[in-house]
Protein backbone atom coordinates (compact mmCIF):
# COMPACT_ATOMS: atom_id res chain seq x y z
CA UNK A 1 0.00 0.00 0.00
CA UNK A 2 0.73 3.28 -0.84
CA UNK A 3 -0.28 6.80 0.74
CA UNK A 4 0.75 10.14 -0.29
CA UNK A 5 -0.55 12.46 2.81
CA UNK A 6 -0.46 15.91 1.92
CA UNK A 7 -0.61 18.60 5.21
CA UNK A 8 -3.67 20.66 4.32
CA UNK A 9 -5.62 23.80 5.27
CA UNK A 10 -8.68 22.49 3.55
CA UNK A 11 -9.83 20.07 1.09
CA UNK A 12 -12.88 18.97 -1.02
CA UNK A 13 -13.75 16.20 -3.52
CA UNK A 14 -16.75 16.92 -6.11
CA UNK A 15 -18.33 13.97 -8.18
CA UNK A 16 -20.17 15.62 -10.92
CA UNK A 17 -20.25 18.59 -9.53
CA UNK A 18 -21.40 17.62 -6.22
CA UNK A 19 -19.38 17.71 -2.90
CA UNK A 20 -18.91 14.25 -1.45
CA UNK A 21 -16.15 15.13 1.19
CA UNK A 22 -14.50 18.29 2.47
CA UNK A 23 -12.48 19.25 5.41
CA UNK A 24 -10.71 22.07 7.14
CA UNK A 25 -7.30 21.72 8.97
CA UNK A 26 -6.10 18.17 8.28
CA UNK A 27 -4.64 15.49 6.04
CA UNK A 28 -5.88 14.67 2.02
CA UNK A 29 -4.59 11.46 1.67
CA UNK A 30 -3.93 9.72 -1.27
CA UNK A 31 -4.31 5.93 -1.27
CA UNK A 32 -2.66 3.50 -3.32
CA UNK A 33 -3.52 -0.44 -3.08
CA UNK A 34 -1.49 -3.25 -4.96
CA UNK A 35 -2.07 -6.83 -5.28
CA UNK A 36 -1.04 -8.91 -2.72
CA UNK A 37 -1.62 -6.15 0.22
CA UNK A 38 -3.04 -6.97 3.36
CA UNK A 39 -5.16 -5.67 6.50
CA UNK A 40 -1.64 -6.10 8.48
CA UNK A 41 -0.55 -3.21 5.84
CA UNK A 42 -3.41 -1.12 6.46
CA UNK A 43 -2.95 -1.49 10.25
CA UNK A 44 0.63 0.09 9.53
CA UNK A 45 -0.13 2.72 7.38
CA UNK A 46 -3.41 3.57 9.42
CA UNK A 47 -1.04 4.38 12.79
CA UNK A 48 1.67 5.72 11.13
CA UNK A 49 -0.89 8.55 9.32
CA UNK A 50 -2.63 8.66 12.76
CA UNK A 51 0.50 9.24 14.87
CA UNK A 52 2.42 11.45 11.97
CA UNK A 53 4.15 14.82 13.87
CA UNK A 54 3.99 17.30 11.31
CA UNK A 55 1.68 19.95 12.71
CA UNK A 56 3.66 23.26 13.99
CA UNK A 57 3.40 23.50 18.11
CA UNK A 58 3.88 26.43 19.81
CA UNK A 59 7.42 26.97 19.33
CA UNK A 60 7.40 26.30 15.56
CA UNK A 61 8.55 22.70 15.65
CA UNK A 62 6.80 19.85 13.64
CA UNK A 63 5.56 18.32 16.72
CA UNK A 64 1.84 17.70 17.17
CA UNK A 65 -0.38 14.93 15.57
CA UNK A 66 -4.01 15.26 14.04
CA UNK A 67 -5.80 14.53 17.37
CA UNK A 68 -3.49 17.45 18.56
CA UNK A 69 -4.99 19.94 16.37
CA UNK A 70 -8.40 18.68 15.92
CA UNK A 71 -8.03 17.83 12.23
CA UNK A 72 -9.41 15.74 9.97
CA UNK A 73 -9.22 13.40 7.12
CA UNK A 74 -9.98 13.80 3.34
CA UNK A 75 -8.70 10.03 1.82
CA UNK A 76 -8.84 9.12 -1.83
CA UNK A 77 -8.30 5.95 -3.75
CA UNK A 78 -5.83 6.39 -6.21
CA UNK A 79 -4.91 3.73 -8.35
CA UNK A 80 -2.68 5.71 -10.05
CA UNK A 81 0.10 5.52 -7.49
CA UNK A 82 0.71 2.28 -8.60
CA UNK A 83 1.72 3.51 -12.53
CA UNK A 84 4.37 1.54 -14.10
CA UNK A 85 6.25 3.94 -16.29
CA UNK A 86 9.40 2.21 -17.42
CA UNK A 87 8.10 1.57 -20.56
CA UNK A 88 7.42 4.75 -23.17
CA UNK A 89 5.04 7.53 -22.16
CA UNK A 90 1.55 5.65 -21.19
CA UNK A 91 1.66 4.16 -18.01
CA UNK A 92 0.60 0.84 -17.10
CA UNK A 93 -1.38 0.15 -14.29
CA UNK A 94 -1.41 -3.42 -14.00
CA UNK A 95 0.12 -3.06 -10.44
CA UNK A 96 -2.76 -1.74 -8.95
CA UNK A 97 -4.76 -4.00 -7.68
CA UNK A 98 -8.58 -4.92 -9.39
CA UNK A 99 -11.01 -2.77 -7.44
CA UNK A 100 -12.47 -5.98 -5.87
CA UNK A 101 -9.86 -6.27 -3.73
CA UNK A 102 -8.52 -3.01 -3.34
CA UNK A 103 -12.23 -1.03 -2.73
CA UNK A 104 -12.48 -3.68 0.62
CA UNK A 105 -8.73 -2.36 1.76
CA UNK A 106 -9.24 1.11 1.27
CA UNK A 107 -12.80 1.03 3.30
CA UNK A 108 -10.84 -1.47 6.29
CA UNK A 109 -8.09 1.91 5.97
CA UNK A 110 -10.58 4.73 6.31
CA UNK A 111 -12.33 2.47 9.17
CA UNK A 112 -9.09 1.85 11.21
CA UNK A 113 -8.36 5.53 11.29
CA UNK A 114 -12.08 6.22 12.20
CA UNK A 115 -12.94 3.76 14.73
CA UNK A 116 -8.85 2.94 16.42
CA UNK A 117 -7.82 6.55 16.20
CA UNK A 118 -11.05 8.80 16.60
CA UNK A 119 -10.25 10.43 13.50
CA UNK A 120 -12.79 12.01 11.44
CA UNK A 121 -12.36 10.63 7.70
CA UNK A 122 -14.30 12.35 5.04
CA UNK A 123 -13.66 10.27 1.60
CA UNK A 124 -14.73 10.34 -2.18
CA UNK A 125 -16.29 7.48 -4.04
CA UNK A 126 -14.11 4.61 -4.47
CA UNK A 127 -13.03 4.40 -9.06
CA UNK A 128 -15.44 7.67 -9.81
CA UNK A 129 -14.08 10.69 -11.71
CA UNK A 130 -13.26 12.48 -9.00
CA UNK A 131 -12.12 16.51 -8.53
CA UNK A 132 -10.15 16.98 -6.09
CA UNK A 133 -9.03 20.65 -4.76
CA UNK A 134 -7.00 21.72 -1.83
CA UNK A 135 -4.73 23.74 -0.08
CA UNK A 136 -1.18 22.18 0.44
CA UNK A 137 -0.13 23.84 3.61
CA UNK A 138 3.68 24.12 4.05
CA UNK A 139 3.94 22.50 1.78
CA UNK A 140 4.38 19.33 3.37
CA UNK A 141 4.30 16.37 1.39
CA UNK A 142 5.33 12.96 2.78
CA UNK A 143 5.19 9.56 0.76
CA UNK A 144 4.45 6.21 2.86
CA UNK A 145 4.74 3.24 1.31
CA UNK A 146 3.92 -0.17 3.48
CA UNK A 147 6.92 -1.91 2.37
CA UNK A 148 9.26 0.23 3.97
CA UNK A 149 8.01 0.96 7.09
Amino acid sequence: MRVVLQRCSRAEVRIDGETVGKIGKGFLLLVGITDGDTTAQADILAKKVAQMRVFEDAEGKMNLALNDVDGAILSISQFTLYADCKKGNRPSFIRAARPETAAPLYDYFNERLRTEYGLHVETGRFGADMKVDFINDGPVTILLDSNEL
